[in-house]
């Protein structure tokens, strides 16, 4: 399930050109910058509400709104009737499809979102790539980096395979949804249709179609009124 095509429709975006010959598609991460470099042809296509900052690298589609407070740095390319909301922070080297939501102070770099991605309110997404579809609750938060700074590697067939990335966060497959306030640990792998209920803390491989509950217990007591 780490072909790009066993996580993503790659005819649900006009940049499917980043995977080519990729075996596994955390590959694609260190593609971006370069298509990136020769592919980006800056213009700006939206409206803007309010004032953002918007760098001289970087293309929008038409439709697209970009709220006030909102800092889109390049090289950066963000599609047609997206939602760019009040105070996104876009660091550069991120790839934005088509109907996406960029939520209120989310951050963004060396991303890839396919069409409709919804990231809409305090989240972080870094070295990263969210499928067709994928959502993020508020507070979703992808960890793209071991504290020991080592390589990330992910779990194939019983072995830990090397990456060879000291930087990566996540690979979101096709309609998948992440509840509220939820960690994924760097190399996290969500195969699609999976779904991550709220506050799990996930790390490894999640295969298609499969939901991860967590079961902790929530204690009720009589409350004491005191006059």
């Amino acid at each position: 399930m780490f072909n790009p095509t066993d996580l993503f429709d790659l005819g649900q975006t006009e940049h499917a050109a980043v995977f080519d010959g990729c075996t596994c598609a955390w590959e694609a991460l260190k593609r971006i910058k370069d298509y990136l470099h020769t592919h980006l042809h800056p213009a700006l296509h939206n409206r803007c509400e309010g004032v953002a900052f918007i760098d001289d690298n970087v293309f929008i589609g038409e439709g697209t709104v970009v709220e006030d407070g909102a800092m889109i740095k390049g090289p950066t390319i963000i599609g047609r009737n997206c939602q760019v909301r009040h105070n996104a922070y876009i660091r550069g080297d991120v790839i934005i499809g088509d109907g996406c939501v960029i939520g209120n102070s989310s951050e963004f770099k060396n991303a890839f979102l396919f069409n409709h991605c919804q990231v809409p309110h305090f989240n972080y997404v870094g070295d990263s790539i969210l499928g067709y579809k994928a959502h993020l609750g508020a507070g979703v938060k992808i960890s793209n980096f071991k504290l020991d700074g080592t390589n990330i590697r992910v779990e194939i067939d019983g072995q830990l395979v090397d990456t060879g990335l000291r930087k990566f966060g996540a690979l979101l497959g096709d309609r998948t949804d992440v509840g509220c306030n939820a960690v994924l640990n760097p190399g996290s792998i969500l195969g699609r249709g999976s779904v991550l209920y709220p506050n799990v803390n996930w790390r490894g491989v999640l295969a298609p179609n499969s939901i991860a509950k967590n079961k902790a217990t929530v204690e009720v007591v009589a409350r004491r009124v005191h006059d």
